[in-house]
This record gives C-alpha cells, structure tokens and sequence, in this order.
C-alpha cells in the first residue's frame, strides 16, 4: 500500500495533475528525490514495479526544507494501491523515497471547478495564475467560491487583450498535400509556427482557433471542419493534436522519446548543431506527450550530457551538471555554447596568424 502522507497538500496535488493533463488514477507522486537524479534514472527505478507498467516523470517541485524533488509520475497502467509499494529503494543505496497515490482521494470535480476550469482554459490560464491574487484574501485554508470569483476576475482584466487584433505574424497555408505545394508549408514547420501562436499570442481561444482556421485548406481544412461539427468549442491545442496525428509520423509520443533518449553527437558535428537537433527532436516527442513540456529543459540537458561524447571539456566548462536542478532553456544554454565556440574559434585564428608571421620573418644571410 502507498504512503497515506502527503508531501503537498491534496488540493494542491489535484491541481498539479490538472494542470499537467495527468489522470489521478494513473498518478503516483515521488517524493524525497535528490535533486542531482535524472529523469532517466526516476523512470527506470520505478518501471521495476510491474504494477506501474512504462512510467514517465511529467512535472517537479522543489522541496526546499529538505533539499529534494518532488516528481509527478505517470503509469501507462491505471494504479492499483494493493499493489503499489509505499516506498521504492534507489540502486545507489541512498534512503528510500515515498510513493504517494491519488486514486484513493480524487474526488470529481463540482460544477462550480468545472466552468471555473473552462473559463480559464478559454483565457489560455491556469488555477496557479490566480494564485498570487487569491494570497490577497484572508484566510487562503478557506477558499471560499467569492473569493475565488474576484481572483478570477481581476486576473482577466489584467491579461484580457484590449483587442483581438494584436500584432502576430498571420500562419503560412498548409494543405496536407505531399509534396508540399509551391508556397505552402510543410507539417513539421506549420506545427511550429501554430504552436508559437499558441504560446505567445496573447488573444482569446476563440481568436486562435480562427487563425489556425485561416491557415489550412484542402484535405487539412476538412479535417479541422469535422472537429469543429463535432465540438465547436474545441482547445485551439486540439487542433494541432489532430492535425499531427492524421498527417505526422506514426510513432508515438514513447517511441519519439526513445529516439530522442538514444541520440549522440557525431564525429565532426559542432556542439552547437547537436543542441538544435536535440532540440527538434525532443520538440516532436513533447508534441506526441511522450515529454512533459515542464520537464524539457531538464531532459535536454540530460541527454546533451549523455550524447555529447565529442564536446567533454566544453560540458566542464559550461558546468551543466552542477545545473541540473536549475537548467538553462534552449535559447539560453545555445548562446553560451555559441559563445565559447566564438572564443575558441577566435583563439585559434590568433594562434594561426601568429605562426604565418614568424615563418614571414626573414634570418639575415651570413653573406650580408
């Protein structure tokens, strides 16, 4: 049986499977982990449980107070807790770390959490948005629904857009054909541009939702068509899930993750240009869900540290594994690597130049 006590408090935990689509029935919490174990090593030790089944990490939390992480695990098998042990030994010998399960305490979700969660969902926000302001409140242990009505709201004046117009670069067409027509975009780089509307444009579902509309045509439009028959309110996410899955590869989200996991940088390729193709990969495997996307500069940090077997001294430098708790994004971790590369390149024609102009200088003949 799983350990009763909880690490967090359980509306808190609730709201972490929530927020990251993970089932409670499928949802086991990990807690006392240090802070410098992998997601790789987390996933193996808790796949030797048969009851789990295939296990992913989807979310973390620090436990300051005692230096540790809290990790939120999904089971590709619904959790039986007969089966699930309340603790799991690590293989290096370190003290156990406690299994928490959900199953037993989930409760469905009232009316009121229900148009609470859609109505944030349409802002594109999530229950921790509203956070900071329901802090304000007295009392936080009692939320009463009023309170949480005016966080709400306050929250929605500050981040409603003052029109649906704002400035965005409008998506280029696809269709789904292959080949890809003259002037339309291929899968992969639609998908890019859609999700970077996504996540950074700041309108209404609504408004998403017609944008992407206004980028598809042909077979891809008649996709989009018959999800919105079937459900005109549809997450602007969706959109894209479908899209990928109809015209995509056919490997799954684990199986992408797998490749992703098995990469190694090539003999002659630059550290820089590993980076961005781990990048593209793991791109597509948080894309499919086989990756967390709160876990994505952790696990692309891993696997440069593991695949990098050309680049040892520059990882020393960069001290990448001291950052493993804290690591840098993409963009972050690919312009210090850029920046070394520069200076080392640097050095290198500085040496070179040095060495033309001491063979340039001529030794005086003992004639003159």
């Amino acid at each position: 049986m799983a350990n009763s006590s909880l690490p967090l408090p359980l509306l808190e935990l609730q709201s972490w499977c929530r927020e990251s689509n993970v089932n409670p029935a499928y949802a086991v919490i990990v807690s006392g982990v240090p802070l410098d174990t992998s997601v790789a090593d987390v996933e193996e030790l808790m796949e030797t449980v048969k009851a789990f089944g295939r296990v992913r990490v989807r979310a973390q939390k620090a436990a300051p107070p005692l230096n540790t992480d809290i990790l939120l695990c999904e089971c590709r098998n619904p959790v039986d807790p007969s089966k699930a042990p309340p603790e799991i030994f690590p293989h290096t010998g370190e003290s156990p770390w406690n299994l928490t399960l959900l199953i037993e305490t989930a409760e469905e979700p009232d009316e009121f959490a229900l148009k609470l969660k859609r109505l944030l969902e349409s802002e594109g926000k999530t229950l921790a948005d509203i956070e900071p302001l329901l802090s304000q409140e007295s009392n936080l242990k009692q939320e009463h629904p009023s309170s949480i009505i005016r966080a709400v709201g306050e929250l929605l004046e500050k981040v409603r857009p003052p029109q649906e117009n704002n400035a965005f670069r409008r998506l280029r067409v696809f269709s789904g054909v292959i080949p890809t027509p003259a002037g339309e975009e291929t899968l992969e780089n639609w998908l890019e541009q859609a999700q970077l509307m996504l996540d950074e444009c700041d309108c209404s579902a609504k408004e998403k939702r017609k944008r992407i509309v206004e980028s598809v045509k042909g077979p891809a439009l008649e996709i989009i068509q018959a999800i919105r028959c079937n459900d005109p309110d549809t997450p602007p996410q969706k959109f894209l899930e479908v899209i990928e899955n109809v015209f995509g590869t056919t490997e799954s989200g684990e199986d992408l993750y797998f490749a992703f996991r098995s990469m190694q940088q090539k003999p002659t390729e630059r550290l820089s240009d590993f980076v961005r193709r781990l990048e593209k990969a793991l791109t597509k495997a948080v894309r499919k869900g086989g990756v967390s996307p709160a876990l994505r500069d952790r696990v692309r940090a891993e696997q440069l540290l593991r695949g990098a077997v050309e680049s040892d001294i520059m990882l020393l430098q960069l001290r990448l594994k001291e950052r493993l708790h804290n690591p840098p994004s993409f963009m972050a971790l690919l312009s210090e690597i850029r920046a070394d590369e520069d200076q080392k390149m640097l050095r290198r024609h500085t040496t070179r130049v040095r060495q033309v102009g001491a063979t340039d200088v001529t030794t005086p003949s003992l004639s003159e």
